[in-house]
């Protein structure tokens, strides 16, 4: 018997699964056909938002959620974002479920302390 995990639980599996770098079961998380739209870039398919979360993901330390609210279909999860090149970033990531994976994303922050810290770090 298979149960379809809510939009809540799969923030949270996605989110943990991120700080931890288990991106195949991120993959699993994610729709063949995900849309992502952030702040540094967009992704279409899977192995499009997985590139970029790997990215991301090589200066990732912690993910400090401060709350999450879940709806239907849709989760949005605030948290700062912390990395080895710039101060906890404040970050808004919305996901739409569909068919039991995450189907759409939307992150938005301010870049500019990420943006100096590779520059710094490139």
């Amino acid at each position: 018997m298979t149960t379809t995990k809510t939009a809540r639980e799969l923030a949270e599996t996605y989110f943990t699964a991120w700080e931890a770098g288990d991106f195949e079961s991120l993959r699993g998380l994610l729709a063949e056909d995900v849309d992502f739209v952030g702040t540094l870039g967009t992704a279409s398919g899977v192995e499009e938002a997985l590139a970029g979360l790997m990215g991301l993901g090589q200066v990732l330390e912690k993910i400090d959620v401060k709350v999450r609210v879940a709806e239907g279909d849709e989760a949005i999860t605030w948290f700062d974002l912390h990395t080895s090149v710039a101060p906890p970033t404040p970050t808004a990531n919305w996901m739409q479920v569909r068919g039991g994976r995450i189907a759409r994303i939307r992150v938005t922050f301010d870049p500019r302390g990420l943006l100096a810290g590779f520059e710094s770090k490139g």
